[in-house]
């Protein structure tokens, strides 16, 4: 029964398109044991299928959203993580010594990797490209969201992690609740207002269109693009404030990436006072949303900052 309804919610969130959970992967368990006994697991993901031999005890993880979601399970094992000079505060602890540090978020430090001698590695987005390497060294799987199905896609690389390391029911409740907020927003008058998300670094501007990084906001959420035809490319389209004013969107949401990894230079809110700007319904009307960078930058697959992300864009078109 429990499988059935968290099944049921998520197919309620993403009407329409199907067979995405499958695509997205899972835990499937090879004896009756399962994945929280002593018995072999296979997990589904981004770049194939890996076994383990049960649930893993010495874990290395390149991905900070995966981090935050291991974290806030209570999660233990985790022995290996990169460098990353901006931890976001939930993460903070990880810059300690306690954890080895190995490589960055693109790029890991395989010897380091190796003398961990971990029985689990995952990677994710900026690390996925690492993955046939660190393969060789242990069990790897590549927990890379599908930002075409940002929220279901998330929420079931959570839930395989939920089952692996045996918080299926915490996960699962949350996973719910997630996914009725969502719904409840894009039902509820989403659509009514017509949106842009914008991402400033270095005094420059960049806007996201649905099917991008951060198209969950028109396509999962229902909030209308104010324009049409903007790229999915990773980067987004490099934008000018005169964009913005012919846009005209009810709502802005900003994101500001040289906040989220520590760099210096104007501040989003700088980059975004000007006439031009100033001049639009959504700065005219409060409609202005600054982000937090870091989670939406950095950790917008973790099981928090998803829970946060949501709640920001409901409380936006309330």
């Amino acid at each position: 029964m429990r499988g059935s309804h968290r099944r049921g919610v998520l197919a309620a969130l993403l009407a329409g398109l199907v067979g995405l959970l499958t695509a997205c992967g899972g835990v499937e368990a090879d004896t009756a044991d399962g994945a929280n006994g002593k018995g072999a697991v296979t997990i589904e993901h981004a770049q194939g299928s890996t076994s383990l031999d049960g649930t893993p005890e010495r874990i290395v993880v390149f991905d900070l959203g995966v981090l935050e979601t291991l974290d806030v399970l209570g999660v233990e094992g985790i022995v290996g993580v990169p460098e990353v000079p901006n931890l976001p505060k939930p993460l903070t602890k990880y810059g300690s010594d306690e954890y080895t540090k190995v490589g960055s978020l693109k790029e890991p430090d395989f010897e380091q990797v190796n003398a961990l001698e971990p029985d689990l590695i995952i990677v994710a987005a900026r690390s996925a490209p690492a993955y046939a390497e660190l393969s060789e060294i242990a069990p790897t799987v590549d927990l890379s969201v599908d930002a075409t199905n940002f929220l279901a896609s998330a929420s079931e690389r959570i839930e395989t992690l939920g089952t692996l390391f045996g918080k299926e029911d915490a996960v699962r409740e949350r996973l719910d609740a997630l996914a009725a907020k969502a719904e409840k927003i894009k039902s509820s008058g989403a659509s009514e207002k017509t949106g842009l998300v914008v991402l400033t670094t270095g005094g420059k501007l960049s806007a996201y269109g649905s099917g991008s990084r951060f198209g969950f906001v028109y396509d999962e959420l229902g909030v209308k693009p104010a324009v049409d035809g903007l790229s999915d490319e990773a980067h987004g389209d490099a934008i000018s404030s005169e964009f913005v004013a012919e846009a005209n969107p009810d709502l802005i949401f900003v994101i500001d990436r040289d906040s989220a990894v520590g760099e210096a230079g104007q501040s989003a809110k700088q980059v975004l006072d000007n006439a031009l700007i100033n001049g639009t319904t959504a700065a005219k009307e409060g409609g202005i949303v600054y982000l937090d960078a870091a989670q939406w930058y950095l950790t917008s697959n973790g099981l928090p900052s998803l829970e946060s992300m949501v709640a920001t864009v409901g409380d936006s078109v309330a």
